[in-house]
């Protein structure tokens, strides 16, 4: 089950503020808890009376928590009176306050897992564990107990890891070292991370917000552990000086399968594994290009003559778009042709809001059904030509839908990456304001990002199933109705194969793969992204949707396409 969570910075006392803002928050998007990451507490000052009628006003439930809330320790000591409160009631210090403790294992309602290592390291205590649990001290031997765990799906913690911005592009925010030297990044929360390899690890810094890059963790046999990748953000403080982000909002799913693919911008781990004594991290790289080719090292280091076989690609059990694979999610797919199906996309770059005349996401997957990295691949010959014309006769049919639907206001465009170490081609429909294509913005903001990027530049040129081609590419399709056509298509276009569009205006772009740059695979869904004013939803792990919200929106799409929909015809 997904789960919305809310992360927040310290807060230091300013509960009414901050709950108020969760508060609103929590009213549109129904978080299933939150996290305050740092100090809940202000640090203790003599003769503060406004701490203490708000803290007064705390324990006795006159500030409205809206949602589960926890908190650990911060920098500062507990106030005296929550202390005195957390002895006799088990934790709870009002109604929706936990406190997670000093150094736990917490598992929530909804099954996530939270470990948690509160305070500062005590460099007077070499081993052993701490023995006051509201004191913001604790030893490596309570760090050293969390491993115990094996697991967590969020791990939080007051300080930072040491090393963690190692082998990072993100720049550190100004100011940052400074306050990374006076914070003592911790080695043993470094090998905690190692160990538990945490989805998610959130620190918190007063003065600043850092989001890394995630990272793989490497196994014993070191090799990269795709199913384990870890996103590190820390937090600002609440109304920091600095105006640095303080809140975090995420969704996870604690029984979710591991991603096929690592995320854009992957990086191996910044931690050294001192424990072995011995690095290998070109081997590691080596490793790692194999699953994620757009930000792998290519041909920087020569292959070890001793160096593992690589293990071969996921197969059609394994792979996430073949529909035998046991663990499919069947709920998303929409139709089922003689060669292709179309299913909605998981974690959509649209919204149900974003095209009102449509009332779903419209995101869509035009899949083959033989398992193949590239259209050009498949085998036999006559296979490749009729699930090429199938797959075309789907967008077709999707042409037609949106034509249909709102009478020429939307286009559309299709784009997919061909790459002859992939797993499953697929191409992905997005619809698209006819007014931007018509004005040469979606072509342009293609061309400009890959410029950018320092890619090839993108020429139009018609490639048909791709076997003409030598090597890896990128293509798009850039759709709308043709001037002075009609704003209404019956089906003309749904029944046509050859990828024709009879009231149609088309452009297709395209832009060769080599191994002489690094190619981002979410580059079409980027371009999209921030051409459509969506950079939040840019990566589909931040759009994930629960079960009960992917099926209502493929049925919706199901119910408007049937109209369009050949498979119903020829069944």
């Amino acid at each position: 089950m997904t789960s919305k969570i809310i992360v927040t910075g310290s807060v230091h006392g300013r509960f009414t503020e901050v709950f108020g803002k969760i508060s609103k928050l929590h009213a549109k998007n129904a978080f299933s808890l939150a996290i305050v990451v740092g100090d809940l507490f202000p640090e203790h000052t003599e003769g503060s009376s406004e701490d203490g009628d708000n803290l007064t006003s705390l324990l006795n439930g006159r500030i409205t928590i809206p949602l589960p809330t926890y908190f650990t320790l911060g920098k500062h000591p507990l106030p005296q009176q929550i202390v005195d409160k957390l002895e006799r009631s088990d934790d709870e210090i009002c109604p929706n306050l936990y406190f997670l403790g000093k150094r736990a294992t917490t598992k929530t309602s909804e099954g996530i897992r939270i470990v948690n290592l509160g305070g500062s390291l005590d460099p007077e205590i070499t081993a052993g564990l701490s023995k006051d649990k509201h004191l913001p001290f604790h030893t490596e031997g309570d760090a050293k107990a969390l491993h115990g765990a094996n697991t967590a799906d969020i791990l939080v913690t007051s300080n930072w890891p040491t090393s963690v911005h190692a082998r990072s592009n993100i720049e550190l925010p100004e100011g940052a070292e400074e306050s990374l030297s006076l914070a003592k990044a911790e080695q043993c929360i470094a090998e905690l991370c190692s160990g538990l390899k945490p989805r998610y690890h959130f620190s918190t810094s007063d003065s600043i917000f850092y989001e890394r890059e995630p990272f793989f963790h490497i196994t014993k046999e070191d090799q990269p552990d795709t199913s384990s990748i870890t996103r590190f953000i820390s937090l600002a403080a609440y109304d920091n000086p600095a105006k640095q982000k303080w809140l975090y909002a995420f969704t996870i799913d604690p029984n979710a399968a591991p991603p096929l693919t690592m995320p854009s911008g992957t990086t191996a781990t910044p931690f050294t594994d001192t424990s072995r004594k011995r690095q290998r991290l070109p081997d590691q790289i080596q490793a790692y290009s194999r699953f994620n080719h757009d930000n792998g090292h290519q041909n920087h280091h020569h292959p070890n003559k001793r160096a593992r076989h690589k293990a071969p690609p996921p197969g059609p059990q394994e792979c996430f778009f073949c529909l035998s694979n046991p663990n499919l999610a069947t709920h998303l797919i929409a139709s089922i042709a003689e060669d292709a199906y179309v299913t909605t996309a998981k974690g959509p770059l649209s919204t149900p809001t974003t095209y009102p005349t449509l009332n779903f996401p419209a995101h869509m997957l035009i899949i083959p059904l033989s398992h193949s990295p590239t259209l050009s691949s498949i085998t036999p010959p006559e296979t490749k030509i009729s699930t090429y014309k199938e797959m075309q006769r789907y967008r077709n049919a999707l042409h037609s839908h949106l034509l249909s639907t709102s009478k020429g206001v939307l286009g559309a465009v299709t784009w997919e990456v061909s790459r002859a170490e992939g797993i499953h081609i697929h191409w992905q429909f997005l619809p698209v304001p006819a007014d931007l294509i018509k004005k040469g913005l979606v072509e342009a903001a293609f061309k400009v990002e890959a410029e950018n990027e320092k890619y090839p530049t993108l020429k139009t040129k018609a490639i048909g199933d791709g076997t003409a081609e030598r090597g890896d590419y990128f293509r798009v399709w850039i759709w709308r109705l043709e001037e002075g056509a009609e704003s209404t298509l019956n089906g003309g276009g749904a029944n046509d194969g050859d990828g024709e569009e009879k009231k149609g205006e088309e452009k297709e772009l395209v832009l060769p793969l080599s191994a002489e740059f690094r190619f981002d695979l979410q580059f079409g869904r980027r371009v999209m992204a921030k051409l459509l004013g969506l950079e939040a939803r840019m990566h589909w792990k931040d759009c994930t949707q629960s079960d009960a919200e992917e099926k209502k929106d493929a049925e919706r799409f199901k119910d408007a396409f049937k109209k369009f929909d050949f498979s119903l015809e020829e069944s």
